[in-house]
């Protein structure tokens, strides 16, 4: 596992439908800015830091599953608890547990994968290996 860091977010009133839900979309947005989070209140240097020293573009996502629990309307303030639940030679697990004071929202976990550039191919991209001393600033 890893350290678990919070994410706030206020919902307001065009987070929502017309029938005062949160548009399901909206929770993957705040679980996405909820990653990035994670990695700057871990000690790591913004994506656009890391791309000028080290070619790290950031962390895309290769795959998410997502449970929805309770709805949210707005008006609400949640938080977006997030940790890395399984580290892999060139990708990890984010694990995300949207939650409203004590009540669960949403699970999701994603997995995601450190990339650069492809040297070869401009337009594509490549994994690396979980650099060792981000991970270490993550446990």
């Amino acid at each position: 596992m890893s350290k678990t860091v919070v994410y706030e977010v206020q919902v307001m009133f065009g987070d929502c439908d017309p029938a005062g839900i949160v548009f399901f979309p909206n929770f993957s947005k705040w679980m996405d800015a909820s990653s990035l989070n994670f990695f700057v209140q871990c000690g790591v240097l913004p994506w656009r830091e890391l791309v000028k020293t080290r070619g790290i573009i950031g962390t895309p996502l290769l795959e998410i599953h997502t449970k929805f629990i309770r709805p949210a309307t707005y008006g609400e303030t949640l938080q977006v608890h997030t940790s890395v639940q399984e580290w892999r030679e060139k990708v990890f697990v984010h694990q995300h547990v949207v939650m409203r004071g004590d009540t669960v929202l949403c699970e999701c976990t994603e997995v995601r994968a450190f990339c650069i550039q492809h040297p070869e191919d401009p337009d594509r991209i490549k994994a690396i290996l979980v650099p060792e001393d981000i991970k270490a600033l993550c446990l």
